[in-house]
């Protein structure tokens, strides 16, 4: 996870660092395919506001920028940020800055929704043991019955 983003901050810095080079759009369908989305879920981050396609016609045509910002918008979400939080983050990126207030943004966020995860991933822990519990008991007593079951 740690390579996922690490590639989408450095695909963003060298997309903000100058032009874009015609070769290095991508269109709708492969760019659906390379990160295994819809084509509906690539226009709805649009229409959100996360991505921004260049249009030539109805070809949408993505750069590296958007790229990379579709990296963090799917690491975003598989860590359990709403769309909103993630567009937040995002929209603070700065190019020409320090990115400061991103990064304290980015670590309080991430660091509030750790704590979720590790909540839910000990209430996970505890259910799966009482299940494994139960399912103990209710393989012994099938065990005692079914003797029974077989002589009578």
């Amino acid at each position: 996870m740690t390579d996922t983003i690490r590639a989408a901050a450095d695909a963003a810095s060298k997309a903000d660092a100058g032009a874009e080079n015609p070769e290095e759009f991508t269109r709708i369908g492969e760019m659906a395919k390379s990160f295994d989305v819809t084509l509906r879920a690539l226009r709805f981050y649009e229409d959100r506001g996360l991505i921004h396609p260049r249009r030539e016609g109805t070809t949408r045509l993505y750069s590296r920028r958007d790229r990379a910002r579709l990296k963090l918008i799917l690491l975003g979400r598989r860590v359990g940020f709403s769309l909103r939080e993630v567009k937040q983050m995002m929209d603070l990126y700065d190019p020409k800055g320090p990115n400061t207030r991103q990064f304290k943004l980015v670590l309080e966020r991430s660091q509030r929704q750790l704590g979720r995860l590790e909540a839910r991933r000990a209430a996970l822990d505890e259910a799966i043991r009482e299940l494994k519990d139960l399912t103990a008991v209710v393989r012994d007593r099938l065990d005692s019955v079914q003797p029974l079951r077989r002589a009578g």
